[in-house]
Parts: C-alpha cells; sequence; structure tokens
C-alpha cells in the first residue's frame, strides 16, 4: 500500500504543479480547498475553503460563479485527500501550492494560502474531537456484556 500510495504522492505533485484550477478535498469533514491559479487585470488567483460539492459538476458551476470574469473551466483536477490535514506540508504538496500561488505575486492569495492551512487544521481537529466524544458519530458494534 506504500509503495503505491508514493507513486499517487508524484500525481498528486504534478497535478499540483501543472493544474489551472483545483479541488483537494477532505471527505473526513466535508470540505474542499479550491485553488484558481488564474488572472486577469481585475482578479488574482483564488484559494478558498467550502463545502465538498455533490459532484464535480457542481463545483464548476460554484466556481463559475465566483469567478464570473473568467472563462469557462476547460478541466478541474480533482485530489481527494483521505490523510491527516499536515501530510499535505509533509509530502511536500503544501509547498508546491504556496509556490504556484507566490509566483502570482498576489499578497491576498498568499495570505489566503496561511489562513487555509489554519483553518484546515481547525477543522480537521474539531472533527477528531468530535469522533472521539462521539458528536454527529453513532456505534456500529458496541461491547458485549
Amino acid at each position: 500500500m506504500e509503495g503505491n500510495f508514493l507513486f499517487e504522492i508524484d500525481e498528486v505533485l504534478r497535478n499540483v504543479q501543472e493544474a489551472e484550477v483545483m479541488s483537494i478535498f477532505f471527505p473526513s469533514f466535508r470540505r474542499a480547498l479550491i485553488i484558481d491559479t488564474r488572472s486577469n487585470t481585475d482578479d488574482g488567483p483564488m484559494v478558498r475553503l467550502m463545502p465538498m460539492a455533490s459532484s464535480p459538476q457542481d463545483r464548476v458551476r460554484s466556481i463559475r460563479k465566483l469567478r464570473p470574469g473568467f472563462p469557462r473551466l476547460q478541466n478541474l483536477t480533482l485530489i481527494p485527500w483521505q490523510r491527516y490535514v499536515d501530510s499535505l506540508v509533509n509530502l511536500g504538496v503544501w509547498e508546491k501550492i504556496v509556490k504556484r500561488i507566490e509566483e502570482s505575486g498576489d499578497p491576498k492569495a498568499i495570505q489566503a494560502c496561511d489562513a487555509a492551512l489554519t483553518e484546515l487544521r481547525r477543522l480537521e481537529r474539531q472533527e477528531l474531537v468530535a469522533a472521539i466524544s462521539g458528536d454527529n458519530y453513532q456505534t456500529i458494534w458496541s461491547a458485549s456484556k
């Protein structure tokens, strides 16, 4: 399994380097990090946390609503992230994301990266606490007496 994961990481890193618009989604806490590297004279790149979309088409529509001054998306890179948020940092994915945004020179987008990582960590911690305390979770198997 680890060998396959390492291969997938290479693919993720390649996609982060090349994708114009990507959604890294976290099924465990139902959020998606949307990164749109496109810019024009009015708007710089966008880095935003959003609720997970129900389909790729819904995500494309939501991006179109948020960024009406941009042409229709030709493709959207979807990256499901099943691991801890900090593994994005540890595996070098976050560094590549930030580098892509820094290339734009837009200070607001760079700040949005920092804010997004902080919020992702907070959401993950909140979900872990809920899982431990049982909030919003149900027991599937209970101890036999």
